[in-house]
């Protein structure tokens, strides 16, 4: 189907593509919601103004707001380094290892100018903060606040006793959107890229997260890592002016992007498969906690006289891909170079067997238990109790067995069950 839906756009004239930028962009949910979504990709919702949430106005107390705090009060300081400026002082001290380095090439950030296939922008990221930075450029960070949602700043790459993070809403011209479920929020753009960088969105685009065929992801990245069997969109250019173009899926096996770009600057020369997984699941999975949050915290300041039935529709689609449910199934097994992968499923928290819900599988499917390592965030356990005792009610049934139907056949007994002990014996407040 991708591949039918990716030569039929191509036919369209050259003069909708500024349409289609905005149109295709927004209607990557669209049709998932025509496909069965449920009501949070498919419904809209504005609550950034509400008393309640007050996005524009109440302070956030995120990983970043909390930094430029202590910078301001001397109580840290952030080293500049030729090259990558405060990039390397700033992941430490947040927290973000480098080997989670993703490179997109295309020219759709706020930073089009300096960006482009010899000139990528670095994506580095944690749980709850994700960094961006061009060589030649400022650096960019999303951060998660555990009540607030993702608040956006910008870090001018110019040497300063004392840098300062900009909060920076005009970010969410493009970060609030049904592509975010309305809220202010992440989200992962594949888009077919010309030699230049120019984003040739008629030819393919797509809004990716861990639901995504894999024929549709990547657009505009690079993909490192041994990836056979695998046809993605990655790691290829599409002539700009050619009546004859098609984003085609390849298999496009890259180790390195050293033998594709000049890497002085940038702090690895990875992409990595494995940390690009991750993060295709996690941005979705961060919009989802925002928006039932704050749409609970809405109903309730409302005094909305029987949410529960919202609450527990929401709280199955929310449940449906905190399990990986609709998850797209690897074709072969992948693996990344860059250390990520070994890391990553070596933290925990970890069951009294030593089983954690980060190990990864990469063989058929991302996770070995698929259950997202989110329902540990910050912003998870600040949910409000209506919002956790929904989506717990829901876990429960789909864990015992007592949701039924073909879409959970693939969630096996042992997978079931594994998830079910490993959160008995991390998760506290889940029964």
């Amino acid at each position: 189907m991708a591949r039918i839906r990716l030569n039929l756009v191509r036919l369209w004239p050259l003069a909708s593509s500024l349409w289609l930028a905005f149109g295709l962009w927004a209607g990557a949910s669209g049709l998932r919601a025509q496909d069965g979504a449920g009501p949070l990709e498919s419904s809209f919702f504005d609550g950034r103004m509400h008393p309640a949430i007050a996005y524009d106005v109440r302070p956030a107390d995120d990983a970043v707001a909390r930094l430029d705090r202590a910078l301001q009060a001397g109580e840290t300081r952030l080293e500049f380094e030729p090259g990558s400026g405060y990039l390397r002082a700033l992941l430490r001290t947040l927290q973000i290892d480098t080997d989670t380095q993703l490179a997109v090439f295309s020219k759709t950030s706020l930073q089009s100018p300096v960006i482009n296939p010899r000139n990528p922008r670095t994506i580095f990221f944690n749980d709850s903060v994700a960094v961006a930075w061009p060589r030649g450029g400022f650096i960019e960070i999303a951060a998660q606040d555990p009540s607030q949602g993702v608040a956006f700043y910008m870090l001018e790459q110019r040497q300063t006793e004392t840098p300062r993070f900009r909060r920076e809403n005009k970010c969410l011209t493009c970060h609030v959107s049904y592509a975010t479920l309305n809220v202010p929020g992440p989200m992962i753009r594949s888009v077919a890229t010309s030699g230049d960088g120019a984003s040739l969105s008629y030819l393919a685009n797509a809004t990716v997260d861990h639901r995504t065929p894999f024929e549709e992801r990547w657009a505009g990245w690079f993909v490192t890592g041994t990836t056979a069997g695998l046809r993605h969109l990655g790691n290829t250019t599409v002539p700009r002016i050619d009546p004859n173009a098609t984003a085609t899926p390849a298999i496009a096996p890259l180790a390195s992007m050293a033998s594709r770009i000049d890497t002085a600057g940038y702090l690895t020369p990875h992409s990595d498969i494995a940390a690009l997984l991750v993060f295709g699941h996690q941005m979705h999975m961060m919009n989802l906690i925002t928006r039932i949050g704050w749409q609970t915290r809405v109903a309730l300041a409302d005094g909305a006289s029987d949410a529960a039935p919202t609450l527990a529709a929401a709280a199955v689609e929310f449940v449906d891909y905190l399990l990986f449910v609709d998850e797209a199934r690897l074709p072969a097994p992948v693996k990344g170079a860059s250390g990520f992968a070994e890391r990553f499923s070596a933290l925990g928290p970890r069951d009294r067997r030593g089983r954690s819900l980060r190990e990864l599988d990469l063989h058929t499917r991302v996770l070995k238990y698929p259950c997202s390592y989110l329902i540990y965030s910050p912003a998870f356990d600040a949910l409000p109790a209506e919002s956790k005792a929904a989506i717990y009610a829901r876990l429960s049934d789909v864990l015992i067995g007592k949701a039924i139907g073909p879409r959970y056949q693939r969630l096996g007994a042992a997978d079931r069950q594994a998830i079910l002990e490993i959160l008995r014996d991390t998760k506290p407040d889940f029964r």
